[in-house]
């Protein structure tokens, strides 16, 4: 048991790998010949089946769960109760407060931004002659990862005095433009904007995608009946597209809204989280595994699930909504 819990050269690693592996396998050989055996309880073959996964739901996210809250009621090493003197350092520590207000403008800014570019050009793009090249290039940046994202306009954002050769695009815009570069990533509250702008040019391309097949389905004879009554193109976006796609716009929100609170590679990749450019992901890991703070960062944990719960619950009940008028 120590040599599996204790794995650290890749040969244990191995093992352990294998060893999971074939626990599952004989796990689930278990459960399904449990299940064919004859005359077995109805309460039995719904335990077998639904007990491995409560099991693994309990272990894995439960017990994790109600360790971290507890978690952050403790000192940097766990060891002592602290009561709530983490969470007033996360709101009275002026690099924390920075930290939410950073979180709060990517919440606030990636979800709108990326569903309005996403309507927009899914909107244009349909009356294209060109339109799978169109959404193809928009979409693009969803098969990109967030790394090699993030080193593109690492790339872009690039600083080099104005005397000279410019390797970053943004920079080389304004040197023919006649102005002085600049250093976009160093300057708060711009930089936290410039970052904001990678994950708004990832999701817009799932915005579109998400919107353009919704407005595929917007049934002909509504559309019809607006141009008779000679509604203009702007009357009809307003009054016909945008209702009729409500449940798409509240889905693309939410879950642009969810990985947005969950994004870390972005900041990690580009900044590190420095220069005032943290958010509550990145700045989780910097205080749990960088500075040893693990009270401050379980607090940080707690945090971001209280900040996901909302957007979930709000998710749910509008899927709910729409189910009962149809």
């Amino acid at each position: 048991m120590d040599y599996l819990l204790g794995a650290d050269s890749s040969t244990q690693k191995l093992v352990v790998m294998v060893v999971a592996i074939l626990l599952f396998v004989g796990v689930m050989a278990l459960v399904l010949f449990v299940a064919e055996l004859p005359k077995m309880p109805r309460w039995a073959t719904v335990a077998f089946f639904l007990g491995p996964a409560l099991l693994l739901i309990a272990f894995g996210l439960v017990y994790p769960a109600i360790n971290t809250v507890l978690s952050s009621f403790k000192s940097p090493n766990l060891q002592e109760w602290v009561g709530t003197d983490n969470y007033v350092e996360v709101f009275t520590n002026p690099s924390m407060r920075r930290v939410l207000l950073n979180t709060l403008l990517w919440v606030l800014l990636v979800p709108t931004v990326s569903t309005a570019i996403g309507l927009v050009y899914a909107v244009l793009v349909d009356r294209t002659r060109f339109e799978k090249l169109a959404k193809t290039l928009v979409f693009l940046p969803m098969a990109i990862s967030m790394v090699g994202a993030s080193i593109i306009w690492k790339f872009v954002y690039d600083f080099k005095p104005a005397s000279r050769p410019q390797t970053g695009l943004a920079n080389q815009f304004l040197v023919w433009l006649g102005l002085d570069t600049q250093q976009f990533l160093l300057n708060w509250p711009w930089n936290t904007l410039f970052l904001i702008a990678v994950m708004v040019w990832i999701q817009a391309g799932f915005a579109m995608t998400v919107l353009s097949a919704s407005i595929k389905a917007i049934p002909d004879d509504i559309i019809e009946a607006a141009k008779l009554d000679g509604a203009s193109n702007f009357r009809m976006f307003r009054s016909v597209t945008v209702p009729s796609i409500r449940p798409a716009l509240v889905v693309v929100l939410t879950t642009v809204a969810m990985a947005t609170l969950k994004v870390f590679d972005i900041v990690y990749s580009m900044t590190g989280g420095n220069f005032g450019t943290s958010i509550v992901a990145n700045e989780f890991y910097i205080q749990t595994f960088r500075t040893a703070q693990r009270g401050v960062g379980a607090t940080l944990a707690v945090l971001l699930f209280v900040m996901v719960v909302p957007i979930v619950v709000y998710n749910v009940r509008q899927m709910k909504l729409s189910e009962e008028q149809r």
